[in-house]
């Protein structure tokens, strides 16, 4: 895993944002605020006790962020972006911050985490594909690219997502 190879997982500080915003910027590039899942940051704040980033030294290795939603009147988390440096890709390192990031919204009680991404990636990590019928984002989306964890037993969901 990540801290095997000497990288040191930690919770994001204001201090980061701007290696943050540099990383994400290098991995998805400007495209990034078109798409729809940006609705849902662009007036929000990150919650930097369930946000992570990941430094090999001095150098930031990668981050997840997570975000507070609704879907209806229910407050969730929603994931993203998460990214890590491409020098680190397929190592393991995303995966660990996801799995950080998710125990720490599973301790402060959130009942599910949302984020838009790819199944077969993101079901290893416990996320399924939500309910389309259900949960509506503010925006055009790839529907079957809506993915939910719920955290808690038979937490279910229906509305439209909005920034929390």
């Amino acid at each position: 895993m990540a801290e095997d190879r000497g990288l040191q997982i930690v919770g994001e500080q204001p201090s980061d944002l701007a290696a943050v915003e540099a990383l994400v910027a290098k991995a998805f590039g400007p495209g990034r605020f078109v798409k729809t899942a940006e609705r849902l940051r662009e007036t929000n704040q990150p919650r930097l006790d369930l946000s992570f980033v990941a430094y090999d030294g001095e150098r930031l290795a990668g981050c997840v962020r997570l975000w507070p939603i609704h879907i209806g009147h229910a407050p969730l988390i929603f994931l993203g972006p998460f990214a890590v440096d491409p020098d680190l890709r397929s190592q393991g390192l995303g995966a660990r911050l996801i799995e950080v990031a998710c125990e720490a919204a599973n301790a402060a009680g959130a009942p599910a985490i949302l984020l838009v991404g790819d199944l077969a990636y993101f079901s290893r990590l416990g996320f399924e594909q939500a309910d389309p019928a259900a949960i509506q984002l503010p925006g055009p989306v790839d529907r079957r690219r809506v993915l939910i964890r719920r955290l808690g037993a038979g937490a279910e969901f229906q509305g439209l997502v909005r920034p929390g």
